[in-house]
């Protein structure tokens, strides 16, 4: 049984979904992990982590103009708005979100559908270095 960690960050420009898998992949396959359980967690609170399809982007777009008009972007519905419009509703998508996942590891295989990937989703307009901490825990 080992315990692994690995930080990754992401770059970010603007409200939009990050693709990370094959970074994620990438460490699996280069630390030769066989069976086991990876937790990603995020350590923001205006950006989440999500699976997600990762064939149409569409269905990026749509996500994105879903919680825009779930969550406006609008300082008069909200008592916090110290860094700007994007900010309390970042804060209330990221909740309505995941801030960790996890993900089973089988025969040195991160266990995804067809057409998933994990991604960062930012709920921030501006661009910001985001930190992700992965853990293994397996063999």
């Amino acid at each position: 049984m080992i315990q692994k960690f690995f930080n990754l960050e992401i770059s970010t420009n603007g409200q939009k979904l990050y693709d990370f898998t094959e970074k994620t992949n990438d460490w699996i396959k280069d630390n030769g992990f066989k069976n086991g359980i990876l937790n990603i967690s995020i350590q923001h609170t205006s950006a989440s982590l999500i699976v997600q399809e990762n064939a149409d982007p569409d269905v990026q777009t749509d996500l994105i103009n879903y919680f825009d008009k779930l969550v406006p972007m609008n300082n008069k519905l909200y008592v916090h708005t110290v860094e700007g419009k994007d900010d309390m509703p970042a804060h209330i998508k990221s909740a309505l979100t995941n801030n960790q996942i996890s993900l089973s590891v089988k025969s040195g295989n991160l266990l995804l559908g067809t057409w998933q990937g994990i991604y960062l989703f930012e709920h921030r307009l501006e661009p910001h270095t985001r930190k992700l901490i992965h853990h293994f825990i397996g063999d």
